[in-house]
């Protein structure tokens, strides 16, 4: 059975309009949570003073994907984001999103909510009927099967907080099970207006100080966040890069508890994870890290933690690395799985796992944390390159693991050197993209890989890349150019002659 790979990604995270950004707080310690009035007030309603927030949201380039002004005015955000981040996916991926219409590729989103939705059908003698198309949470998914012209399932999924990871689980098997050839999954999470955070708060979820002390004793609630995070799921005989391999995914419910509907289960986790190691055969001491979901709540670490444990700890020789990517950026609820994987892949591929924040001293109720079972990466520490696990858990008590095997690193440490300058092509949307792509290949002017993804994604059609470029890589001449191409395609001509003077055409 071929195996299916993570062969591209794309998001926006709290402070970091790319995954080059959100890496570079993640490693350098950046604590993403903020306290300023993009959204609204710091404190109203007695809310904490700090959440996680994207850059921008305002800005969209709604030609491009084919949305008339007037949908685009009333299209929630997050759809916007979605459109952005998935087209990036892909074109990390090294593909054509071009090349994919028309094929059985399925599009499973995660998302709980449209508080764009609620705004704009606020006054029933406003509505022009164009945010239902752009906000119903389905189109979250249906639209963009429709932008690329996607043949396979198209689904979002609500199961609260591990929605984005649920999502990946499904697109695992519809892969597997043949529903689809390849699939786009993604989470978005957005936090427009207050009223949900004050929900949140009137339970008793949220960190006054807005700040998710995963596995720390002064653990006290979680801090909310916004994130979108977009992924490219695809068989490996197809990738044309490979971020890890998915070794096997699966979920299942708490069901009744005593204590009510959003009190966590940990046995209940804790029997997913087991069986999913069991079916793919791999043994305790193969896991190198869980990604947990790690929120900072009084009950749910001490439930997933130990549960963890149960699972991993009982005859190893090094202690289980465990961390969560909620104390460096808040939980986005709905895209808090992609976010936690995106963080997982950027630490595979530059060999080093980023560190937490906000651990210092063990919290009590996990008594791994100081009997040295387990370990909080609380500094970058290199990785070994063994197995890793991702958890997912909704409020609700839908549960979900993924586990993840790193892709092998290529050991052509040496190509042979190119005696021939190399041309490499580019494509985009404004000049200044173009020149900068053409920047990035010269930068990496040895990485062979990386110009034949540059050169493979280029051929976009120019009515929605009008720019095209070139360079000359290994040339002793700086040769490059950019022009503006033709939106339409040009028209062919046939000179056709007969007689004694054709020698002359």
């Amino acid at each position: 059975m071929d195996d299916i790979v993570i062969a591209g990604i794309s998001g926006r995270l709290p402070e970091s309009n790319n995954l080059e950004e959100f890496w570079e707080n993640l490693i350098n310690g950046v604590d993403m949570v903020t306290e300023d009035d993009r959204r609204w007030t710091p404190g109203l309603y007695g809310l904490p003073k700090r959440n996680g927030k994207l850059k921008d949201i305002s800005h969209f380039d709604a030609a491009f994907f084919g949305v008339h002004p007037k949908q685009a005015n009333t299209m929630d955000p997050q759809l916007r984001l979605m459109l952005e981040i998935a087209y990036e996916s892909i074109v990390d991926g090294g593909l054509n999103p071009a090349a994919l219409r028309g094929s059985k590729t399925g599009v499973y989103i995660g998302v709980s909510g449209s508080e764009a939705g609620e705004a704009f059908s606020r006054d029933p003698e406003e509505l022009l009927g164009y945010s239902m198309t752009g906000c119903q949470r389905a189109m979250l998914a249906n639209r963009l099967s429709y932008f690329f012209d996607f043949s396979g399932p198209s689904t979002a999924i609500d199961t609260a907080c591990s929605s984005s990871l649920l999502a990946l689980e499904n697109a695992f098997h519809g892969i597997r099970q043949g529903h689809c050839d390849a699939a786009l999954v993604g989470g978005v999470n957005l936090l427009l207006k207050p009223n949900t955070s004050v929900q949140f708060m009137k339970l008793g979820m949220l960190s006054p100080e807005g700040t998710c002390k995963s596995f720390d004793a002064s653990g006290n609630g979680y801090c909310r966040s916004e994130a979108a995070v977009a992924v490219l799921l695809t068989k490996r005989s197809m990738a044309k890069r490979v971020y890890a391999t998915v070794l096997n995914a699966g979920n299942n419910t708490d069901g009744y508890k005593e204590q009510g509907v959003t009190f966590p289960s940990g046995e209940m986790q804790q029997r997913l994870v087991r069986s999913l190691y069991q079916a793919a055969n791999i043994t305790p001491e193969q896991v190198e890290y869980v990604e947990a979901h790690g929120t900072g709540t009084k009950v749910g670490d001490p439930q997933e933690v130990n549960g963890i444990v149960s699972v991993f700890c009982d005859s190893r020789s090094e202690p289980l690395l465990i961390g969560s990517t909620k104390s460096n950026m808040g939980h986005p609820e709905p895209a808090s799985g992609l976010s936690a994987l995106a963080k997982v892949v950027l630490s595979l591929e530059r060999g080093v796992w980023a560190p937490n924040l906000h651990y210092n001293s063990a919290n009590a109720d996990i008594p791994a944390l100081s009997d040295g079972r387990v370990q909080v990466v609380d500094r970058p520490i290199p990785i070994r390159g063994g197995i890793v696990g991702i958890n997912s858990f909704g409020f609700g008590g839908s549960n979900v693991h993924v586990i993840l095997r790193p892709a092998e690193k290529s050991t052509d440490t040496a190509a042979p050197p190119r005696t021939l300058p190399r041309v490499l092509q580019a494509c985009g949307r404004t000049e200044e993209a173009v020149k900068a792509l053409l920047q990035k290949g010269k930068e990496h002017a040895a990485d062979e890989n990386f110009l034949s993804l540059l050169n493979e994604v280029s051929g976009a059609p120019t009515s929605s890349m009008p720019f095209r470029g070139y360079t000359l890589i290994g040339s002793q001449s700086d040769v490059s150019e950019v022009q503006q191409g033709q939106a339409a395609p040009r028209p062919i001509w046939y000179i056709c002659s007969v007689g004694k003077y054709d020698h002359y055409l």
